[in-house]
């Protein structure tokens, strides 16, 4: 997928895409329970299928595993039993496969109809949106049941987590992945890592359009208040645009990063975990939400320095300052540490233990590509930088 510091998301391997690999290992979920029909899962991800699953309901518990904060997102709860209902009227299974794990087979051509419909008849451009995440979501979630790890959302086979060294994050700190419901469980997505190595409530995930996400994220906003609310995106071209050095270098007391030690000062880090295409929404949603809370859209956004990730060897991005989503939040805990205010407190190794777990991902990606006789390269394209 294409990054950016700041505005940034994972690996896209979309020709092909990583989960086309299964085209012909079709995952499906039956009325009572979901069945794995994939020769390469093992009899460990079975067992863990079988196991860890409420017969086909998502569940609170379920939700939380894969990273989420937020209670089960109702919308979501009501399309997966929508879906439900669905199998037992049309009695075909739910099937999942193809390039993204899409719904496929006659329930899918089925489900499609149904829900462009359902979309159609929605007259609220909101709530649009909202259906489209939440539909987004909820397949997402079943489509990946005993296949991949609920952790670090790779492939049960290829699951990474015992390798990733956990990291505790400065207090002062707080990350917050605003993720594009596109990107919600893509193997290849780089913002996982933060949660992984931070822990989910230093380092939260918020899916663009989910309410009760976007409801938890502003409720901290609010407290926190505009001037100690920051989001990473590299629009040089913009007076509310600053570098690291100029947003939080004096020591004025009206700079933010002057009073980062005391105990209500949290400065929250707004990482838009999406395409190139996509950011501009989404930084769009935030900033309206932004003049409904505070009365104006400005919100104050900053650029890095930072270069190509390591995962520019599998995906080379559009232009040197866009960079994945993990490497944005490498560049700038780095950035954050060279300044003398808040040297002492070991930001550099926080951002040392979120390079290592990108290696680690790495690694995964490229080994798994290896196995299936793919190339790990990608031919560069030639880069302009638009911004």
């Amino acid at each position: 997928m294409r990054c950016f510091a700041g505005a940034s998301s994972a690996l896209d391997f979309s020709s092909p895409s990583l989960l086309s690999s299964y085209r012909i290992r079709r995952r499906q979920l039956g009325g009572i329970g979901r069945r794995l029909v994939m020769n390469s899962v093992s009899s460990q991800a079975r067992s863990r299928d079988s196991g860890g699953y409420d017969d086909g309901v998502v569940t609170e518990e379920e939700w939380g595993r894969w990273g989420a904060v937020s209670p089960l997102p109702a919308a979501v709860k009501q399309i997966v039993n929508d879906l439900k209902v669905l199998e037992l009227k049309v009695n075909a299974q739910i099937e999942f496969g193809g390039n993204g794990g899409k719904l496929q087979g006659a329930f899918g051509a089925y489900e499609d109809k149904k829900h462009r419909a359902t979309y159609e008849a929605l007259e609220d451009p909101e709530k649009k949106f909202r259906f489209f995440s939440a539909r987004q979501v909820a397949c997402r979630l079943l489509g990946s049941r005993g296949y991949l790890c609920q952790k670090c959302w790779l492939a049960m086979e290829d699951c990474m987590c015992a390798n990733v060294k956990p990291c505790d994050l400065w207090k002062r700190i707080r990350f917050w992945l605003y993720m594009h419901p596109r990107d919600f469980l893509r193997q290849n997505n780089t913002g996982k890592l933060l949660w992984q190595v931070f822990g989910v409530h230093s380092a939260s995930l918020c899916i663009f359009g989910i309410a009760e996400d976007e409801e938890i994220m502003w409720d901290e906003f609010k407290r926190a208040g505009k001037s100690h609310v920051r989001c990473l995106y590299p629009n040089q071209n913009s007076e509310l645009t600053l570098s690291v050095e100029n947003a939080f270098g004096d020591s004025t007391s009206e700079n933010p990063g002057s009073s980062m030690g005391d105990e209500d000062s949290t400065l929250h880090f707004i990482l838009l975990d999406g395409t190139w295409n996509n950011s501009a929404a989404m930084l769009k949603r935030l900033k309206d939400h932004a003049k409904t809370v505070w009365g104006d859209e400005d919100l104050p956004c900053i650029s890095l320095t930072t270069g190509a990730s390591a995962m520019h060897k599998l995906r080379p991005q559009p232009s040197w300052d866009r960079t994945c989503t993990a490497a944005a939040a490498i560049g700038l805990l780095s950035e954050l540490s060279l300044l003398p205010q808040l040297s002492s407190y070991g930001l550099d190794k926080q951002a040392d233990a979120v390079e290592e777990a990108l290696v680690v991902l790495l690694d995964s990606l490229t080994g798994r590509r290896l196995r299936m006789g793919r190339s790990i390269t990608r031919k560069v394209r030639n880069t302009i930088n638009i911004c």
